[in-house]
């Protein structure tokens, strides 16, 4: 079947110094803040299995804010790396919430979060050659399910059983098989590099730039020198922002979601780490004039 085409050409920093920046809509006080102060956001974020249900006063809000903003949708329940048969009822869903209100792009993570039962984690899958093959069968069929091509996530991990290849090798290769993309999460390469020793940048520049779609950016809670736990529950660390704007300078300004999923902040605590986005990204296009 023809998937939804996507550009394949990524933006060139030395051509565009603005880059598009979201936060994650929810309910409750951010979504009145939102709503109140109407920020100066590109996109807002929603895992659709959590709004697919929508109705009464929520679905009016949740509408008339998508008049102002773009949609970026990131699921939570997929399960695309697990050992239980896809949940083709569940993916019909999700079509019919994207067929609905048209995001810009359907993400999900590279995990597994049920066995029969949900899990509530995502968990990682083995960085095997059968688990790439597993994996990339599901792609295909998720793909032909919701007719366009899958948007996938590098997870955090803490532990990787049986791993017969490297994180990245096991990343790339699937990428380059199912002929999907990447929503490269900076924040979770960076705490992956702490917790099992490489370099995050050399990791960065390896990722082939035809991949990348979409960048999420976060905080996270270090326990140990050697040890990091991926909460989304504070503010992004400086390591990640000078991360983010090593990512730049690779890829240029691709969207980039600002992503607090716990402690929450007012709006403007978390605008003002949106404004640290958008200087981040010019930077790196000025970098690029100059080179």
């Amino acid at each position: 079947m023809n998937h939804l085409s996507l550009p394949q050409k990524m933006p060139d920093a030395a051509q565009a110094e603005s880059v598009d920046v979201g936060i994650g809509l929810r309910r409750g006080s951010l979504m009145h803040e939102i709503e109140h102060n109407q920020p100066a956001l590109d996109f807002i974020e929603v895992a659709p299995e959590n709004w697919l249900r929508l109705g009464g006063p929520v679905k009016r809000r949740f509408e008339a804010l998508l008049d102002r903003y773009p949609l970026y949708t990131h699921g939570l329940s997929l399960s695309i790396g697990g050992p239980a048969p896809l949940d083709d009822t569940f993916i019909r869903a999700i079509k019919q919430f994207l067929d609905r209100y048209q995001p810009v792009l359907y993400s999900e993570h590279l995990s597994f979060c049920n066995d029969n039962a949900h899990l509530y984690d995502l968990m990682p899958i083995p960085f095997t050659e059968a688990a790439i093959q597993h994996v990339v069968e599901r792609i295909a069929r998720v793909q032909d399910l919701l007719g366009q091509r899958l948007v996938l996530e590098n997870v955090s991990y803490y532990t990787a059983p049986t791993a017969e290849l490297d994180e990245l090798t096991f990343i790339t290769t699937i990428l380059e098989r199912a002929d999907c993309d990447l929503l490269l999460d900076v924040n979770n390469v960076y705490v992956n590099s702490v917790n099992h020793g490489y370099d995050p940048a050399a990791f960065i520049d390896r990722i082939p730039p035809e991949r990348v779609r979409y960048l999420h950016v976060a905080g996270h809670l270090q326990l140990e020198p050697n040890l990091i736990i991926d909460t989304h529950g504070a503010a992004v660390s400086d390591p990640v922002w000078s991360l983010l704007a090593h990512t730049y300078r690779r890829f240029g300004p691709i969207p980039t979601l600002l992503e607090r999923d716990f402690e929450i902040p007012p709006l403007g605590d978390l605008m003002a780490e949106v404004a640290t986005i958008r200087s981040l990204a010019a930077s790196a296009a000025q970098t690029g004039n100059a080179a």
